[in-house]
């Protein structure tokens, strides 16, 4: 074996999750090296989606100047202080073609002198002391703390008898002519299956999609995750009496006979029926998940999620694995199909987010923050204007949050941004004794509870005495002493996310003034709590 070096820091993957922390590690002049399989950064996109179509926003016009909130609806950026390295620089349109984001990918990491190593394909993961990686060639790198940005590089096989007989997303052809009259069942309701199933509807003689749950859709959930419009013609075709039909059913086996496929159906909203259809072929669509081949049983990370996901604390460090960290879509554990943490606008945020908490758990350096004069009026600017502009609390709704901790005198508030909400509760920033937690959210549960998503009732504008009834994102700030919740006040929604008026400011400003209390005065407030 040929020992390469010691590393602070050694990523597995130049994807942009890799690049990303690539770039803080390097403005901090850290020493760290990526590990890339593949020739050029960002491998997996040459491939995925199969049919090179991002739903991933690319916004250039959006009557805004300032870069920070434009990031708002650029989902394909990675983070940096470069101007040029923006992804609008490298596509004009809305929903971007996939070999735009590999180029823009491999230009980043050359932009920014990134030190990665490629056609580097990690075979071994122990760990002793230090982690120790093995890759093809037989060269070893020893790493105090290991960050895998691998992402999802297998595809899960949901336990069905039979599932061998289907064709698998990753390989199945993307030639329509090739399915010409035949029927296809496609396993699987998310944005790849329905990608497949649009990509067949002209050819193909009928089409069935099926998983146990319904369909979830993107624009209801507020999940980008879930299905997306841009993917969803079947649903006409289904309504519309065109052939094709979405099953709400669990897939009990998959028999083949004479070239044709024997699929048992146990159905959700039929009392129970089981049902026999027939079909040519068989496209599975059930998604990715995490390949833990590579690690020796020293350091085996724990699995959840059916095994998709690498257990992770709120710093995406390994639940049973000390120093072994997760970034990228892998962060997703933290906020399954709830937020934005599988995607590169969501996780971009938390990597900020994450090398603050690496500065600071091993290079002695106090996460960043400002101080502000505690006074009701700075308190209220400070957050007026960070609702105004943040992309990282846009984003990561509720997931991201500011922190404004109050010193003992009362006299001054550190004031902290983008950290994660279950962060702060988890360490000892959530052990202080006066604290307000700043962030962006939708009245999820308001939106759930209407048949109807685009006939939502609202509150008048200047109804702001309902403002916690807002359904739309909208600010909540939320005072606390240690873990007891003091008070929490809603900013009301605004049509166009910006907080800017009288009906914004001034609730805020009254909130503070109730709130703003003296060291003697919050003791009696607590003193009524216990």
């Amino acid at each position: 074996m040929n020992l390469a070096a010691e590393f602070e820091y050694l990523i597995i993957g130049a994807g942009p999750a890799g690049l990303q922390l690539g770039y803080f590690l390097e403005k901090a002049n850290r020493n760290y090296l990526i590990l890339e399989s593949g020739e050029a950064a960002g491998t997996f996109f040459k491939k995925f989606p199969r049919h090179k179509q991002l739903i991933s926003i690319n916004k250039i016009y959006t009557g805004y100047d300032d870069p920070e909130i434009n990031l708002r609806w650029d989902w394909n950026s990675l983070l940096s202080d470069s101007e040029e390295m923006l992804f609008k620089n490298y596509s004009r349109q809305y929903l971007p073609h996939t070999d735009d984001l590999v180029r823009y990918l491999g230009d980043f990491s050359v932009h920014f002198h990134l030190n990665i190593k490629y056609n580097c394909q990690v075979i071994k993961i122990t760990k002793e002391e230090q982690f120790m990686v093995v890759d093809s060639q037989s060269n070893v790198y020893l790493a105090a703390r290991l960050i895998i940005a691998t992402g999802y590089s297998k595809p899960y096989i949901p336990p069905i008898p039979g599932i061998e007989f289907a064709e698998n997303y990753t390989n199945v052809s993307i030639n329509p002519e090739d399915f010409i009259n035949q029927r296809v069942l496609i396993i699987g309701k998310g944005n790849s299956g329905f990608e497949t199933a649009d990509n067949l509807l002209a050819t193909t003689a009928l089409i069935h999609i099926a998983s146990p749950n319904p369909v979830s859709m993107a624009w209801k959930t507020k999940y980008v995750g879930h299905l997306r419009a841009v993917n969803n013609n079947l649903l006409d075709t289904y309504q519309l009496k065109s052939q094709n039909v979405v099953l709400d059913a669990a897939i009990e086996n998959i028999r083949h006979l004479d070239d044709k496929f024997f699929v048992s159906f146990a159905y959700k909203h039929a009392g129970g029926e089981i049902e026999d259809l027939v079909y040519d072929r068989i496209i599975l669509c059930a998604g990715f998940r995490f390949d833990d081949s590579i690690f020796d049983e020293s350091c085996k990370p724990e699995l959840v999620i059916n095994k998709r996901f690498p257990a992770q604390t709120s710093e995406w460090e390994s639940t049973n694995i000390k120093d072994l960290y997760f970034i990228g879509s892998l962060m997703h554990m933290r906020d399954y199909k709830k937020k934005q943490s599988g995607f590169i606008h969501g996780f971009r945020y938390n990597i900020h987010a994450l090398h603050h908490i690496l500065e600071c758990k091993y290079h002695n350096q106090d996460l960043p923050y400002q101080l502000i004069d505690c006074t009701p009026q700075s308190l209220t600017e400070a957050i007026i204007k960070r609702v105004n502009r943040s992309s990282g609390l846009w984003q990561q709704t509720g997931f991201l949050c500011d922190l404004i901790v109050i010193s003992k005198n009362g006299k001054v508030a550190r004031y902290y941004e983008d950290i994660p909400t279950n962060y702060v509760h988890d360490s000892e920033l959530g052990q202080q004794q006066d604290y307000y937690i700043v962030t962006l959210e939708f009245g999820l549960d308001i939106i759930y509870a209407s048949p109807d998503t685009f006939a939502v009732e609202r509150i008048r504008k200047d109804d702001v005495e309902r403002s916690a009834l807002s359904t739309f994102i909208h600010p909540i700030i939320r005072h606390f002493s240690k873990e007891t919740l003091l008070a929490e006040h809603h900013i009301i929604e605004d049509l166009a996310g910006e907080w800017l008026e009288d009906i914004h400011v001034k609730p805020l400003l009254e909130f503070f003034h109730d709130q703003f209390l003296t060291d003697d005065s919050l003791s009696r407030r607590l003193s009524t709590l216990h």
